[in-house]
């Protein structure tokens, strides 16, 4: 706790924003989750690099976090520094044909931008419950579409502080899966590449996404989005679904009645929940027809 208080006083002396015992269930939309040892918001890359580099120095663990929306916070909090990028940290312009953006702008603001420029290809996206940063990390998609397609570059800041700027090929990107996954640090910046579109078809079509989202998704309910992995040749909905484990609860958390495919908060679920309801699911589905289903929601652990 006293390398926090150092970490703490020496990031107030430089200007950047921390605050102390945050509730992570505020950070995340599973709203699920005990505190934060210390909450830091930087508002530019110099920031970040400063926190990076101070958390190294005085030997704090650091945890990177966006909207949390694929994400599932142990009950007892998390034991270190979760450095937040969001509204602060949430630029988005045109540049050379491409738009830039901060990692902290949600995919929303940036669908919404395209939309406004005439810019075509990011449809898919609007309607992801995340950020910029977090769905290039994970290569997020939906709709026979995926951050892949449209990606160009991205700047990255490791744990050192220090920035490297990475093409497509570098990340290694893949269904659900990037290189920035075995990275300590964060993405601070993407560049995307679109095609010239009517702004009208583009409205079209991600109101036809979201409309689609709305008749099909539990929205209503606290959630990280899909739990599980596509399975090769299956959907892990269906199989689910087949294996008549839809409603099955445990504590406040439950596998939604409305998609199979998410497991929900229906109030008051704790962290323990989810995951028994998880490996129920896993469980019950390897039994009855052999396939395993991968967790796509990231478990951090309090300690």
């Amino acid at each position: 706790m006293r390398n926090i208080e150092k970490l703490a006083a020496t990031l107030a002396g430089q200007g950047i924003t921390a605050h102390t015992g945050v509730p992570l269930s505020e950070k995340c939309t599973f709203r699920i989750g005990g505190a934060a040892d210390l909450f830091v918001q930087p508002c530019s890359e110099d920031e970040i690099a400063q926190v990076f580099t101070l958390a190294h120095e005085h030997d704090v663990p650091l945890l990177v976090l966006g909207r949390g929306s694929n994400v599932l916070f142990a009950d007892s909090g998390y034991r270190g520094a979760v450095l937040h990028l969001g509204k602060q940290y949430s630029r988005i312009w045109r540049q050379d044909g491409h738009i830039i953006c901060e990692s902290g702008a949600s995919l929303s603001e940036l669908c919404e931008f395209a939309e406004k420029n005439g810019l075509a290809g990011l449809e898919f996206a609007h309607g992801i419950p995340g950020t910029v940063g977090g769905a290039l990390f994970m290569n997020a998609g939906a709709y026979g579409g995926q951050v892949s397609d449209v990606i160009h570059s991205a700047r990255f800041i490791d744990e050192r502080g220090q920035a490297t700027e990475l093409n497509p090929e570098q990340m290694a990107l893949d269904y659900r899966h990037s290189a920035f996954m075995g990275m300590r640090g964060a993405i601070t910046r993407a560049t995307f590449r679109l095609a010239p579109g009517d702004p009208a078809q583009i409205r079209a079509k991600m109101d036809g996404f979201m409309q689609r989202r709305r008749e099909k998704q539990p929205l209503e309910h606290p959630s990280a989005g899909s739990t599980f992995k596509r399975p090769p040749g299956n959907y892990a909905s269906a199989l689910i679904d087949d294996c008549g484990l839809k409603g099955l609860k445990i504590g406040g958390a439950a596998v939604s009645e409305k998609h199979a495919g998410f497991v929900i908060n229906t109030g008051g679920a704790t962290a323990k929940d989810v995951l028994a309801v998880i490996a129920a699911v896993q469980q019950t589905v390897r039994e009855k027809t052999g396939y395993e289903l991968e967790c796509e929601v990231k478990t951090i652990d309090g300690n």
